[in-house]
């Protein structure tokens, strides 16, 4: 590939005598990977199922490589939410922010998906997972992967931050900021971003993220945890960015983490950074399998506490809630726990309290379905979320048969009318409907394939 001049030569006084390594890594295939998602499958369930070639990412105990003839994205498994497919470096950012269940986590710059959904995995479905984003477009294939993962405590907004941090000072535990950058670490898989490189662009994005970090400092509690990470090589972006950040902003400090001994160290001397920025991480292409990518682990002064924020939340009314009741009692060995919210005739499930009003809110955590003419139809996003143990009754599936449900084909019944979870090979992929000897198919049209 065809990199900028400019690039080549700031990289080559970088780098040094690594440097025609480093150039050498661009002649190579990028590596391809997933994730498994731990709130539908072990990993080690997973490897013995899974009919792919899969070797372990090393600085992720649920990544893996996959083969180069594996299409891991065109099986049920990908729609059943088994895995999300993700770059490689990419996966250290979850793993580096580590959060528990029950925290309150905000991943600010979220689509398409991968790092709320890594979150969300080690989480657990429990705690209160806000995941954000500015562009409307990618805010919606971030909420459709939401779905897809059957993420049950997930709120998805398309806010700028600043709108975020008139509502919630103080508020999260944990904050991940994968930030707008230069996106020199993705040359490899992403030519245009080659073609769009300058060192205005650089400085541009160094600009934008100080006022991105700083938004997002007021949000976090004392004690808390910001994991603040680029997909670029830029110093300015990266160690200059967190050095920059630490000036204005100093009851935050770099922690000390341990990490894949893959990861190289930061390097102060690069953009004359303070010295405790050797203590972020850079993740070089040349000297592991996957892009480049850099991030940096900041905790906030002061003893634990949060910000106990309280809201009015309008709940959806009796009437309609015992609509949902009376499927669930019928179709379900389900307790979904939360607030239950009416958007038009969309019902959710809220994990906690939450400021609805105000704001362009496109999940509001668990989809549980659609009320109409007093009559209650279970959503996509429900099916996804329920082991096969939580649906009173459910269609076992094996993948031939899993392949033709994706398309949309219909299923012989056993004679007893309802509602179906719909399982390929034991793993929830949607719902059926029996009635006159059939089950229809309940999958989502605009989902099906050709």
């Amino acid at each position: 590939m065809v990199l900028p001049q400019e690039f080549k030569k700031r990289m080559k006084q970088l780098l040094g005598e690594e440097y025609e390594a480093f150039l050498e890594s661009y002649e190579r295939e990028p590596s391809q990977a997933l994730r498994v998602n731990l709130l539908k499958i072990t990993p080690q369930e997973f490897q013995k199922l899974a009919p792919f070639d899969l070797r372990p990412v090393p600085w992720t105990e649920t990544g893996y490589y996959y083969g180069r003839e594996d299409r891991p994205g065109r099986h049920p498994f990908h729609e059943a939410g088994l895995y999300y497919i993700q770059e490689p470096s990419a996966m250290a950012v979850g793993s580096l922010a580590d959060p528990r269940p029950g925290e309150r986590v905000l991943d600010l710059c979220a689509a398409p998906g991968g790092k709320t959904t890594h979150l969300a995995s080690s989480m657990g479905g429990q705690g209160l997972l806000v995941s954000n984003e500015i562009h409307p477009v990618r805010a919606k294939i971030l909420s459709s992967n939401v779905e897809r993962m059957g993420i049950p405590n997930c709120v998805v907004v398309n806010e700028k931050p600043e709108a975020l941090a008139q509502r919630f000072s103080g508020f999260f535990d944990r904050i991940v900021v994968d930030a707008p950058c230069s996106g020199e670490g993705m040359f490899r898989k992403e030519e245009q971003a080659a073609e769009q490189w300058s060192e205005k662009n650089v400085r541009m994005c160094a600009g934008r993220q100080q006022e991105i970090l700083s938004v997002a400092a007021g949000m976090l509690r004392p004690g808390g945890i910001l994991v603040y990470s680029t997909c670029t090589f830029a110093p300015e972006e990266n160690e200059g960015s967190v050095s920059a950040f630490l000036d204005s902003h100093p009851e935050f400090s770099v922690k000390k983490v341990s990490a894949c001994g893959q990861f190289s160290p930061g390097v102060p001397g690069w953009s004359g950074s303070r010295p405790e920025t050797a203590d972020t991480f850079r993740l070089w292409p040349h000297r592991l399998k996957g892009e480049g990518h850099f991030a940096a682990v900041l905790e906030k002064d002061g003893e634990a506490g949060r910000g106990e924020l309280s809201w009015n939340m309008p709940q959806a009314d009796p009437g309609l809630w015992k609509l949902y009741q009376e499927f669930a009692r019928e179709n379900l060995h389900f307790e979904g726990k939360g607030i239950p919210v009416l958007f038009g005739e969309q019902l959710y499930l809220l994990p906690c309290a939450f400021p609805l009003k105000g704001l362009r809110i496109l999940r509001a955590g668990l989809h549980l379905g659609t009320i109409k003419k007093n009559r209650f139809e279970p959503a996509h996003a429900l099916a996804l979320a329920l082991k096969p143990s939580e649906a009173a009754s459910v269609c076992a599936m094996d993948m031939r048969q899993a392949e033709e449900y994706l398309k949309g084909a219909v299923f012989e019944g056993t004679g007893e009318k309802g509602w179906r979870l719909m399982l390929a090979e034991g793993h929830s992929l949607g719902w059926g409907k029996e009635a006159g000897g059939m089950v229809k198919n309940h999958y989502p049209k605009g989902l099906r394939r050709n």
